[in-house]
């Protein structure tokens, strides 16, 4: 994989993630979510706080992975929501949530994606080998879920490997898009909801099959002493949080 030079985007959101244990202690509720979330959880805040007088929630968004790895070192985190299951296994097997307050609370879709005005058009995955196709955005599988099913639909599709010297990793789903959006690459490979988000700048191609179903889990993070964290939980897979989670894209689990 090749890398892009370090973007505005990419700075502010490692400064967000240096800041995030800061930010937090002025919280009364500190949730951490997947970066694709970013949108309709600053919704759901908005939401949550008026069916809760007096409570504070502060969103923490990211790629899963690093939202873990901030949980262990000691952030203080009340609520985590990822948008993969492994990533969430993860954060069970080592006993940073509450085992019992776990749920899948959304599903979602991998796409291939263009800039709108891409010169070379393509119509399937087969087609990123073609010699006009020289950069693929893709989210790290280390650390960031939707590359993660990137990789599972390119080796499916016996692509993976051929397509290495073309993809360009992302440390977001959310960069993935920024370099997709700004015609930094050819294509990339983002979920239906962050598409969505960018309306006419990003030309969706088609949904790519996955072996794995694109679930998000939620649960309260073991080390938290608030008692709204069930309680935002409970929120989001109420009658109203899953209607605002629906209005920008997401699907029942």
């Amino acid at each position: 994989m090749r890398k892009l030079s370090c973007t505005v985007t990419s700075l502010v959101l490692a400064l967000a993630l240096c800041l995030a244990p800061t930010l937090s202690l002025a919280a009364d509720l500190t949730v951490s979510a997947a970066a694709s979330l970013t949108d309709a959880f600053g919704v759901m805040k908005a939401a949550f706080e008026k069916a809760n007088p007096g409570t504070t929630v502060v969103n923490n968004f990211a790629a899963s992975g690093p939202l873990l790895k901030q949980i262990e070192n000691g952030a203080p985190v009340d609520v985590f929501a990822s948008a993969d299951e492994k990533t969430m296994d993860q954060a069970a097997a080592k006993g940073v949530i509450v085992a019992g307050s776990r749920v899948d609370f959304v599903q979602n879709a991998l796409v291939l994606v263009q800039p709108a005005d891409a010169k070379t058009r393509i119509t399937s995955e087969a087609d990123l080998t073609g010699s006009g196709i020289k950069r693929i955005a893709i989210g790290n599988p280390a650390s960031v879920p939707v590359g993660r099913y990137t990789q599972e639909s390119l080796t499916s599709a016996k692509l993976w490997e051929a397509l290495q010297p073309k993809l360009i990793p992302g440390e977001s789903v959310r960069q993935v898009l920024d370099y997709v959006t700004r015609g930094e690459v050819d294509a990339g490979f983002v979920f239906a909801t962050d598409a969505k988000i960018a309306g006419a700048k990003v030309r969706v191609v088609k949904e790519s099959a996955t072996t794995t179903p694109v679930r998000y889990p939620i649960a309260v993070v073991a080390a938290s002493k608030n008692p709204k964290a069930k309680a935002f939980v409970d929120f989001v897979m109420s009658a109203e949080g899953q209607k605002i989670l629906q209005n920008f894209g997401f699907k029942k689990p």
